[in-house]
């Protein structure tokens, strides 16, 4: 198996597990209707460990690109692959996607909300506002992307990292997911936003693409910082980049306060 092909997989089953997760809670007539936020993190965090099982051997079960990306930054992943990783990790988002909307095809009609529908497919903020939604997207993916270099610093008995870096996930769901839906994962959140743009969906509404480039760009920022801050604080590596990531997340930490405090 290629490795195109291993995060293709990877990346579907993570939205087959995630997405369902997600349609079975809070889509009307499903005999999970209304299960709640902690079933709906405890499935994505099966989902990543699933998916780290099933092609983990392969490629190393990245599926998401700001994984892909900010491992490339730090040198630890070459760049002439993360095209095709990425490549793979949208279009088996987009397939993912597609399977969740025909497994619960009779509950699209049933549910008349439209951005219930739209919440199956991608993330969305609790409360509107741009700096405030881009910072938790960059907090959160930072979280990931420093936790999942330390754990991998540590050994584990055979087959159990997948259950640690799954619980890992499930943890940030809870902590840190409340505010925009914890996408952290560009391809997550894009691939299936085009395949809800694309499929026939009973009563759907707009996509929302005014807020898509947030769940894209917060997680690769924040990712790099993450592996840029790991390589400095653990393994006194200093990069370049650090110098450039760091300031353009404190500028929106501050844009993030100011424009809270003026709509007080």
């Amino acid at each position: 198996m290629s490795e195109f092909l291993g995060e293709f997989i990877g990346t579907m089953l993570l939205i087959v597990f995630g997405g369902g997760v997600v349609a079975g809670a809070i889509l009307n007539g499903t005999k999970a209707e209304n299960a709640g936020w902690i079933v709906i993190t405890s499935g994505w965090g099966l989902g990543v460990t699933i998916a780290i099982y099933a092609v983990g051997s392969v490629s190393g079960a990245h599926i998401n690109p700001a994984v892909t990306i900010s491992l490339a930054c730090v040198g630890e992943f070459p760049w002439d692959k993360v095209p095709v990783y990425v490549l793979g990790q949208l279009s088996g988002a987009f397939l993912g996607a597609v399977i969740v909307w025909i497994h619960y095809l009779p509950h699209w009609k049933e549910t008349k909300d439209q951005g219930t529908q739209l919440a199956v497919f991608a993330t969305g903020p609790a409360i509107r506002k741009t700096w405030a939604n881009l910072l938790s997207e960059i907090i959160g993916t930072f979280i990931l992307m420093f936790g999942l270099l330390t754990i991998g610093a540590n050994k584990f008995s055979d087959g159990l990292n997948p259950l640690v870096i799954g619980g890992f996930i499930v943890a940030i769901g809870l902590s840190l997911g409340a505010t925009t839906g914890y996408a952290i994962n560009p391809a997550r959140d894009l691939g299936p936003r085009i395949a809800h743009f694309l499929l026939p969906i009973a009563g759907k509404g707009k996509s929302d693409w005014g807020y898509a480039w947030i769940p894209v760009v917060g997680p690769i920022l924040g990712g790099v910082l993450g592996a840029v801050m790991y390589k400095a604080l653990f393994k006194q590596e200093i990069y370049p980049l650090l110098w450039v990531i760091a300031p353009i997340v404190l500028v929106i930490v501050i844009l993030a306060v100011i424009k809270e405090r003026s709509s007080v």
